[in-house]
């Protein structure tokens, strides 16, 4: 490992090496992400339930309870999960020693405390053969280290992609963390309708990923890198245009997986590169004008410039 300045883009370590403690994590932001879902009413494309970056990990933001406000965070800097109240009330606990069952029980009691009772959905979201959150004892792992290095590429990634967001003026989404598929994301939206998506993800209604994409998108974002083996930049296209595979884009080391029917970029030709943000706003807009340009979007209306001088 190296570099571990503060706001230089950490090396991380290779996925199989932290597998476990990512798998727990994922696991856990699942348990407050469907928190913020319970008590949040429906907004457009699920916006309603990710997490945000913060300056020491990861957030609900502020989440309404009836009358009552409060937010659940996850530390990465102290390896913490606190949970704070508008009324000035804080309870924390220490994530290393959890298991999924142990943090689930843990988190519900916290909450029962505060007066902020809450019943989720129990099970998992987007995985394989998911097992409800009471009674994972399996998924036990914390890797401080890795965790804290994860984040600080989110907190790298998250800058960009703001920077990249501020390019358009279209209907586009937050820069967010989806606890379902683990990953930092940005959509812009061309304004017509999609197809009907064929849905399939699983443990995930097909009613819900139809509505996701009920629109055309391109997306782009961040994730530790389950589908190809190492932490990757991707972006994709829904539905994607004729020629969309075959475009040329940038910088070199970005490809097109057919698997995942995706482009990607390693993190690590990122973080490596003589200018990491250069790097990795090339490819967020060369992805962008693929899917813009075969797609007919209407750019003129879309793009943005910045205010005027």
């Amino acid at each position: 490992m190296t570099d571990d300045r503060p706001g230089a883009w950490p090396a991380l370590p290779a996925l199989d090496a932290w597998e476990d403690t990512r798998a727990t994590l994922h696991l856990w932001t699942q348990i407050v992400g469907k928190v913020r879902l319970a008590l949040t009413p429906w907004t457009n494309h699920s916006w309603h339930v990710p997490l945000y970056v913060t300056a020491r990990g990861l957030t609900t933001s502020p989440v309404a309870h009836q009358t009552q406000v409060f937010q659940i965070d996850f530390d990465f800097v102290d390896h913490r999960l606190v949970v704070q109240t508008a009324d000035g009330e804080t309870r924390a606990f220490a994530l290393a020693g959890h298991s999924v069952g142990s943090f689930y029980a843990e988190l519900m009691g916290v909450l029962d405390e505060l007066g902020l009772p809450v019943r989720i959905h129990g099970s998992p979201n987007e995985v394989p053969d998911a097992v409800p959150f009471a009674g994972d004892e399996a998924h036990a792992s914390y890797d401080a280290d890795a965790v804290y290095r994860f984040w600080r590429a989110l907190v790298q990634a998250d800058r960009v992609l703001r920077r990249f967001r501020a390019g358009f003026g279209g209907k586009c989404s937050p820069v967010h963390f989806f606890w379902g598929s683990f990953d930092l994301a940005v959509t812009r939206f061309s304004g017509r309708a999609a197809p009907p998506h064929p849905g399939g993800v699983p443990n995930l209604p097909d009613a819900v990923a139809r509505e996701a994409y009920s629109h055309e998108v391109s997306s782009a974002g961040f994730w530790p890198g389950t589908g190809v083996g190492e932490a990757a930049f991707y972006s994709y296209a829904y539905p994607a245009p004729t020629g969309y595979d075959r475009a040329p884009v940038r910088p070199a080391g970005a490809r097109f997986d057919a698997t995942l029917g995706e482009f990607v970029l390693p993190y690590e030709a990122v973080r490596t590169a003589p200018d990491p943000d250069a790097a990795l706003l090339d490819f967020l807009q060369s992805t962008y004008d693929a899917a813009a340009d075969l797609g007919g979007w209407d750019r003129a209306a879309l793009d943005y410039a910045g205010p005027p001088v």
